[in-house]
């Protein structure tokens, strides 16, 4: 397996870059050769820095970066040299297995769109973000920034793809999905969610379980929970917050220091081609090398083809 990644993407590349991709080598254990996208000369001054040996990596050379306040769909077209350009064109010629990035995420997914393309029949591809519960276990929503507006049948989707992901990557049996909306019932919520609930309370593609809301996201009520990007991304945001608070307060406490974003890495792109895992653009050395391990997961999975057939055989609503 060789796992792409982008030494030049995030805020504190390519030194915590590099670091992160020496400490997934040592775990990868030989079980994935790690190709590193960006400056050669700096990756390999860095590497040797850090005492580790530059015969661990295989490295392909770009002159360009992508900066994170660029214009996405422009940077792709006009950067061809980018580490991100780059490292998709070789993801589309399956030159590697998977490909990594804490870079401009639009680009990212302009790229995915572009390059590897959405799975047949998939209208919007979804990012996704673990949710730490209060019981010790874990859940997913989708999505958090890709899709800021979405129709019900976007959303129905979602639900599959979430599904999908807790079953094959999680190995959660039967994943329960929840509609984040403003009540329970199935009349609460604006015009898109009651669509979509009734789209969703007729479909045997997943356990759908009713609306949830916003207090329900900590507790173990769901395993997916389906939102539009928008209120996805200000939940995360939200979220991530409420850490930093208690951090900055002096909190010490286990469940609270489980939504460090570093314990994650990043969240696959669900609904392409090809595995690509986009990570925070304040990433560290600890979160790289989560996002690369994570790519290595995904890609284990076999989640791509296991979406692809999925979205053959599912009845989708019209």
């Amino acid at each position: 397996m060789k796992i792409g990644f982008d030494i030049m993407g995030g805020d504190y590349a390519p030194k915590e870059a590099i670091a992160g991709a020496i400490l997934a080598n040592k775990e990868l254990a030989g079980t994935a050769r790690i190709v590193l996208f960006g400056d050669k000369d700096q990756a390999i001054s860095l590497i040797q820095e850090n005492g580790a040996d530059i015969a661990d990596f295989d490295f392909v050379h770009t002159s360009e970066v992508i900066s994170m306040g660029e214009h996405p769909t422009k940077a792709i077209s006009q950067k061809k040299d980018s580490s991100i350009s780059v490292g998709f064109g070789m993801l589309a010629q399956k030159q590697i297995d998977a490909f990594v990035s804490a870079g401009n995420t639009g680009a990212m997914l302009v790229g995915s769109m572009f390059s590897v393309k959405p799975i047949e029949r998939v209208i919007r591809p979804s990012i996704t973000s673990i949710v730490p519960k209060l019981n010790g276990k874990f859940g997913v929503v989708l999505d958090v920034g890709a899709n800021a507006d979405c129709k019900p049948d976007v959303l129905f989707q979602f639900g599959i793809l979430g599904s999908l992901m807790m079953k094959h990557v999680y190995g959660v049996e039967n994943p329960r999905v929840g509609l984040l909306s403003i009540g329970e019932e199935k009349e609460k919520g604006n015009l898109v969610t009651i669509a979509a609930h009734q789209m969703m309370a007729e479909t045997t593609a997943f356990n759908f379980i009713g609306n949830v809301e916003g207090r329900d996201f900590l507790s173990d009520k769901a395993d997916v929970i389906v939102c539009d990007g928008f209120t996805g991304n200000v939940v995360l945001k939200t979220l991530e917050s409420v850490y930093y608070v208690m951090k900055k307060r002096g909190v010490e406490d286990d469940f609270i220091e489980r939504f460090n974003y570093e314990n994650y890495g990043g969240t696959p792109i669900l609904g392409v081609n090809a595995p690509v895992i986009i990570g925070h653009g304040i990433s560290n050395a600890k979160a790289f090398k989560n996002m690369i391990l994570s790519a290595k997961e995904v890609q284990n999975s076999d989640l791509v083809n296991i979406i692809k057939t999925s979205f053959k055989s599912v009845v989708l609503p019209v």
